[in-house]
């Protein structure tokens, strides 16, 4: 995988997953660690609870993902040297949370929250504390990202009747539409440059990981398949992760990587299925 430049500056990180084994109807997940290629890895959670969508801390020494340990998704803090897991404190306990995610400062988390059928994004302090209210709407708002300096954050709503891509202030604020093509999108994340949005879109059957300018022009497609979803910047902000899963019952979900000009596309290895990859920052 170093052949490339653009490729460059990413060999000390490490990438968060979720590790899944077994059948698709009856699929075990768990929380692994490995390189930028799949080597060195480790497992961070066992297969006992369902877990989903893990994220790196600014810092990389920390995760947020989403747990079913008490039978409906709720956000869990985990330290990775010590492994010991937390539930995110300030969260009613009878609502569902999920879709977590760091501030860029990395002193505050924000997720979803559904309540009455409706979800909206929230914000709390990873030390405990009020939660804040950053989106008001009738309708689904989730997968919401930072960017750099964060002062604007970039989220996916259905509040227009289909899921599109809105930014706004990161304190909240009224949301402006930035996705214009046709079909649906999702899973923005904002580049750690703060040039681009990378994203998932689906469009006539296929699904296809993207990118477009932080004001929604220049879109282009990167990748086209049965289904291809949940892109992960490297820190240099010119190389994706993705999943892409196999069509048909025994379909299967693998890790891999693209640059943003849509070449280099390859499979990353790793010791079995795998799916929900998180880039690090680049570490010590």
């Amino acid at each position: 995988m170093s052949g490339s430049p653009a490729r460059a500056g990413y060999f000390d990180t490490r990438v968060v997953f979720v590790h899944e084994e077994g059948p698709k109807n009856a699929r075990l997940k768990r929380i692994a660690l490995m390189d930028y290629d799949g080597a060195n890895v480790q497992f961070l959670t066992d297969s006992r609870n369902l877990v989903l969508a893990p994220r790196f801390s600014p810092t990389g020494d920390r995760i947020i993902y989403t747990s079913y340990e008490t039978g409906q998704p709720r956000v869990y803090l985990m330290d990775i040297a010590n492994l010991t897991p937390r539930p995110l404190e300030a969260v009613s306990a009878g609502n569902m949370t999920f879709s977590p995610r760091f501030t860029a400062d990395g002193g505050s988390v924000v997720f979803s929250m559904e309540q009455g059928g409706n979800s909206d994004i929230y914000r709390v302090a990873v030390g405990g504390g009020a939660r804040t209210q950053l989106t008001n709407a009738p309708s689904i708002e989730t997968a919401p990202s930072f960017s750099p300096d964060g002062s604007q954050m970039v989220f996916e709503s259905d509040r227009t009747g289909s899921q599109q891509i809105y930014v706004m202030p990161a304190d909240g604020g009224e949301p402006r539409r930035i996705s214009q093509g046709s079909g649906r999108y999702g899973t923005p994340v904002w580049s750690p440059r703060g040039d681009y949005i990378a994203f998932t879109k689906q469009e006539a059957g296929r699904f296809h990981i993207g990118v477009m300018r932080t004001n929604g022009s220049e879109e282009r497609l990167l990748t086209a398949s049965f289904l291809d979803e949940g892109p992960t910047w490297a820190p240099n902000g010119r190389v994706l992760m993705f999943t892409r899963e196999t069509a048909g019952t025994d379909g299967a979900p693998a890790v891999y990587s693209v640059d943003i000009s849509g070449r280099n596309l390859q499979r990353v290895a790793t010791p079995g299925m795998a799916s929900d990859p998180s880039w690090s920052p680049r570490l010590p």
